[in-house]
């Protein structure tokens, strides 16, 4: 039987990965800090609150598990510090790790801003091209890339970086739906902006892909399409039926948000991806990556596009209430 250990399993990436994995009948064991958050969550899927076994945060506590394979997508997206995001996303996926059996297979998300933008010049970043993380987020998985392939250099490893990541149970889009309902829609930047983007049944593939790997990466993974600042607002839009325009606002005034944001816990609260130190990800006009080398090792292609993406996520949002339904819009 194949036994999974899953870090993240009430996030947005761990949710959709559980429903894939429960159906294939994999034994899934989940560290996790809320046991009664992963059995709502489970329920709501419509699963029995026992399909998952919930296990504390420290491995120390674990007692005798033997996870055949090991999905490590658990990490702090913001926070106030550099240090919160090296004590999650670097200190304590290693300990993870280190608690794994050696011969434990294991997929270990980072991410797209472990490389950082395009560079300048380029349509797109691939794997030949010098890292050059611009925020704190970006250098913390960096730094956990370099650390697996410092102590671990023997394991069965493979590093996914992933762009954004769109589709049903992301609640970081609610806020761009809410906004697809205003007859004025704001984008940051006067210049139009690319970006690659994955959907999330698409990166659950390139999991499973990636898990019939021995020891390799970080590979870029994304769609075949790319997309700019006003396809991503005015798909959404669409997907709630709003009839607005999209405008778009100097940098300037988003630099000055960003700083008012800094300053005021409850704005870092509500607006964290405006933060001084997160908004330097807005100012590169292009976060474009190739995935070539992902689909050459393992065959995997992508096949959502964009409007698959936000309406799955729209329908998700509608179903749990979180949206009024788009027909009354």
């Amino acid at each position: 039987m194949k036994i999974l250990l899953l870090t993240g399993a009430t996030g947005f990436v761990g949710r959709n990965v559980i429903l894939r994995q429960l159906e294939q009948g994999t034994r899934i064991f989940a560290p996790v800090r809320d046991a009664d958050k992963l059995r709502r969550q489970l329920v709501s899927e419509g699963l029995s609150a026992e399909s998952v076994n919930p296990l504390p945060s420290n491995p120390s506590s674990w007692g005798t598990i033997e996870p055949t394979h090991a999905l490590l997508s658990a990490g702090v997206l913001f926070a106030r510090n550099r240090e919160e995001y090296f004590k999650t996303n670097v200190d304590w996926t290693l300990e993870i790790l280190r608690a794994l059996p050696e011969t434990c297979r294991t997929v270990v998300l980072s991410s797209q801003s472990a490389g950082g933008p395009t560079p300048t010049g380029q349509s797109s970043r691939s794997e030949s091209d010098s890292d050059a993380p611009v925020t704190w987020y970006g250098e913390s998985k960096l730094e956990l890339e370099q650390a697996i392939q410092r102590f671990f250099p023997t394991r069965m490893i493979t590093i996914l970086r992933p762009p954004m990541i769109l589709g049903a149970r992301d609640t970081a889009t609610l806020p761009l739906f809410k906004m697809g309902r205003n007859f004025i829609r704001t984008k940051p930047g006067l210049r139009k902006k690319q970006f690659s983007f994955i959907a999330i049944e698409d990166l659950v593939d390139a999991i499973s892909a990636a898990f019939e790997l021995d020891a390799s990466g970080p590979f870029y993974i994304s769609s075949d399409q790319t997309i700019s600042d006003f396809d991503l607002i005015d798909t959404a839009a669409q997907a709630v039926g709003g009839r607005g325009v999209t405008l778009p606002v100097p940098l300037s005034l988003v630099k000055l948000a960003s700083l008012l944001v800094d300053s005021i816990p409850a704005l870092r609260k509500s607006a964290p991806s405006l933060t001084r130190d997160r908004a330097k990800e807005i100012w590169p006009n292009r976060w474009v990556v190739d995935s070539n080398a992902f689909r050459t090792a393992t065959g995997w292609r992508s096949r959502h596009n964009l409007n698959h993406a936000l309406h799955s996520a729209c329908e998700f949002f509608s179903k749990e209430g979180l949206l009024a339904n788009r027909n009354n819009a």
